[in-house]
């Protein structure tokens, strides 16, 4: 694939700059972060667009005035968590030749790490920044991606998309 070649070079010409040898898995590993990094931050602008788009719309309807910000949030997860499984599974996650994985299982598991992370954690943290500390409910979802996103690969990595 043409990123992974982009991005190994990359990163064997930054370590001979620094002079550092490092191995292949190394290499592997840091690709793979990079590129859970990308799907991370389409994912997070479209969790965002689509927590902005369904708050105004609630907001707009007058619908649940006191909830409407973790109603959109429930919105923005249930359809980013789709997005961020479709291309962490084709670009990131890739099974190695001879592996497989249960696409519904994974698909599973992805929601139910980012159930916990994206939609569990989020949510009690918008009430936090939001209701106790006072930060707008349009900044609230940015600062929690400081604890989301590890997190999220971690548990993609090692959970939801392990092969069989």
């Amino acid at each position: 694939m043409m990123l992974d070649n982009i991005l190994t070079a990359m990163i064997k010409k930054t370590f001979l700059f620094i002079k550092k040898d490092v191995s292949d898995e190394a290499i592997e590993a840091i690709v793979q972060f990079i590129k859970f990094g990308i799907v991370g931050v389409s994912n997070t602008v479209l969790a965002y667009v689509l927590y902005v788009l369904s708050l105004l719309v609630l907001q707009q309807a007058k619908l649940f005035p006191k909830i409407d910000y973790l109603i959109a949030q429930i919105v923005a997860f249930i359809l980013s968590v789709l997005w961020s499984f479709y291309w962490n599974n084709k670009y990131v996650f890739v099974t190695e030749q001879g592996k497989s994985r249960n696409l519904i299982k994974t698909l599973l598991k992805t929601y139910v790490s980012y159930s916990f992370t994206g939609l569990f954690l989020n949510s009690i943290l918008l009430v936090l920044w939001v209701k106790i500390i006072g930060i707008s409910e349009f900044v609230a979802p940015i600062i929690n991606l400081l604890i989301s996103v590890p997190l999220n690969f971690i548990i993609n990595k090692f959970w939801a998309f392990k092969a069989k």
